[in-house]
């Protein structure tokens, strides 16, 4: 006679999923979808190779705290989908700092961050307050010596129109936004509503980038990609021909709904309710555990 006891438990996952949270021990009646469960060969004690795609150069903080929360676990590739280059307003930027009134620089990346610094010795002796997105955009920021008067409670454009606050009775409070070419109109639409005058540059472009045939060999290894922008997910599709059977672990729930949009299945798309790096370590670790129970 045989006994057999099966025990249950149950976790509370801390990342967004669209449908369901996908748990931290093997349930197969939510599992991931059957094409992704079939190309992870990886068994529990293998380590699960995850692709972190920002451009070259700017994944140093996101592979320090993978490295210390995960350790062991994973394996981490290179495999950079953006590349950014000058946008068409770039060189109205210096002059429009020196030239005009300003209440705020409005900053919503750290790539914006580099393209502010390299126009901010015009008024760097009389600087003009600057808002930040998130901290990353803050910590960039403040590397190159550029104060932050104001970051709001959520790292997303939403929050940051809403609590930016007014600094003018009478007159409209007045913001330079040098944004990337390919930015949605959230920011300047939404400070629009409230009365501010916005002045958006397209000061930079996010494109794709190229792989060469060792990153697209990487990237097939591939089980996890960490995306950091919709841009990033369109990078990764448009190299590796379409390929969305990866777990996409997102920064924030703009990329994710990316992935939706471009065919990731809903159980196979993870991302934090407050974005940043904490949040997206959070989500790198949750897509890792999904795919260590489907291989127990």
């Amino acid at each position: 006679m045989w006994l057999v006891v099966v025990l249950v438990g149950i976790v509370t996952s801390t990342s967004n999923a669209y449908e369901f949270s996908l748990p931290r021990i093997p349930r197969r009646s939510k599992s991931l979808s059957p094409r992704l469960a079939m190309t992870s060969t990886s068994s529990a004690e293998d380590s699960i190779a995850v692709a972190v795609t920002r451009e070259d150069g700017n994944n140093k903080k996101l592979l320090k705290a993978l490295e210390s929360r995960l350790a062991g676990r994973i394996s981490v590739l290179e495999v950079p989908c953006i590349a950014h280059a000058d946008g068409e307003d770039y060189a109205l930027l210096a002059e429009k700092l020196r030239s005009e009134r300003w209440d705020y620089v409005a900053v919503t990346s750290p790539q914006a961050a580099i393209i502010l610094n390299s126009a901010w010795d015009s008024v760097r002796d009389d600087p003009i307050p600057v808002t930040a997105v998130g901290k990353a955009t803050s910590e960039a920021l403040e590397e190159y010596g550029i104060a932050v008067s104001f970051c709001p409670s959520k790292a997303i454009a939403t929050t940051l129109m809403l609590e930016l606050p007014a600094t003018r009775v009478t007159d409209a409070t007045r913001v330079l936004y040098p944004a990337s070419a390919k930015a949605r109109t959230t920011l300047e639409n939404g400070l629009r509503e409230r009365g501010f005058e916005v002045v958006r540059l397209n000061a930079y472009d996010t494109v794709s980038a190229h792989w060469t045939h060792i990153q697209r060999t990487n990237a097939e290894k591939c089980q996890v990609a960490c995306f950091g922008s919709p841009s990033a997910v369109d990078g990764w599709l448009r190299n590796s021909n379409n390929n969305t059977t990866v777990l996409a672990a997102c920064i924030g729930k703009t990329s994710a709904d990316v992935c939706r949009d471009r065919g990731w299945p809903k159980e196979c798309i993870f991302f934090p309710d407050k974005p940043g790096i904490e949040g997206w370590i959070n989500v790198v670790e949750e897509a890792v555990d999904a795919l260590v129970s489907e291989t127990v």
